[in-house]
């Protein structure tokens, strides 16, 4: 089994682009496709017909961002990190920011 670098609720700093420095928080991870939805990043303007799920009209939509171009944010510093599996004594994995060393708060 292989640990995920970057899941669903991890805060994340975009590395490259123009959104480049900002920090969000994952919405969904697309593993297949390689990229990530993250919240008020990579935001683009969608014309929409009216229907039965949304209002017609002029709609802010986020768009992905490929996962090479996004770095955890560290959780003692706040900086972009790379992380490392690491395996408990009990046999669970976690992942471990390597800038610090401490644990990533979400697993």
């Amino acid at each position: 089994m292989t640990l995920a670098r970057i899941k669903k609720g991890d805060e994340v700093i975009v590395l490259i682009g123009k959104e480049a420095g900002k920090k969000g928080v994952v919405r969904q991870v697309m593993p297949r496709k390689g990229t990530a939805l993250v919240q008020d990043i990579n935001i683009s303007k969608r014309h929409f017909k009216p229907g039965r799920a949304r209002q017609a009209g002029i709609v802010d939509v986020e768009q992905p961002i490929h996962l090479s171009n996004l770095a955890l944010a560290d959780p003692r510093s706040g900086k972009p990190t790379r992380v490392r599996a690491r395996t408990l004594a009990n046999g669970r994995k976690v992942r471990i920011a390597i800038a610090s060393g401490e644990q990533m708060a979400r697993e």
